[in-house]
């Protein structure tokens, strides 16, 4: 196995998952530098299913081993939503959305704002049975949007452990730290065994 697809056209996770499995000698590959135009549409109810839709989809259309993820922001007190409605959570986008969240916690008090962001990685090779590797991050919805830097619900996401939002970060402590990053490094040990198997 020397080439792995990437389902994306984000160049900001092929470098963190290029950093992330450095080492393994895996080529990199995106959907756009295959020309791959499909969009696998996520339809699944839950993120595993989301990402293995489009692992197998992408590897299909590929012949490649491929790597898909889904992620996205669950709320205890709001039962676990937005959850994989996160990206298009109440039909908004960008700081509508971030107003949207906090009107739908506007009763709850700070001690019950427990969230966590979530992420799972599906690795679909040719020939093998897909595998799953999921991160997890746990923090506190915060009152008020705080920081400027990261995407999404960041400036509401508070981390306990580091007395900040994940948007107040430095990008580097947040891919140390982040769901993705979680999951990303157990992905690297199924592609280390694969690796060694093949």
């Amino acid at each position: 196995m020397h080439e792995l697809l990437l389902a994306t056209r984000n160049q900001g996770k092929l470098r963190e998952f290029a950093a992330i499995f450095d080492g393994l000698g895996l080529a990199l590959r995106t959907l756009d530098d295959l020309d791959i135009p499909d969009e696998i549409e996520e339809t699944g109810q839950t993120f595993a299913a989301n990402a293995v839709l489009k692992a197998e989809g992408y590897m299909a259309l590929s012949g490649l081993p491929t790597l898909a993820d889904d992620s996205g922001l669950e709320v205890a007190a709001l039962g676990g939503a937005p959850g994989v409605y996160s990206a298009r959570y109440g039909g908004v986008k960008g700081e509508a959305q971030l107003r949207y969240l906090l009107d739908q916690l506007r009763d709850v008090p700070w001690h019950a704002r427990l969230a966590r962001f979530v992420c799972v990685i599906a690795l679909a090779c040719p020939g093998r049975p897909t595998e799953l590797a999921e991160g997890t991050l746990p923090g506190v919805i915060e009152l008020e949007p705080r920081g400027s830097g990261g995407f999404g619900y960041d400036p509401l996401f508070y981390l306990l452990d580091e007395d900040r939002t994940m948007a107040e970060l430095p990008a580097e402590r947040k891919n140390q730290i982040s769901h993705r990053a979680a999951a990303a490094r157990a992905a690297r040990e199924i592609l280390s065994r694969w690796a060694n198997e093949l």
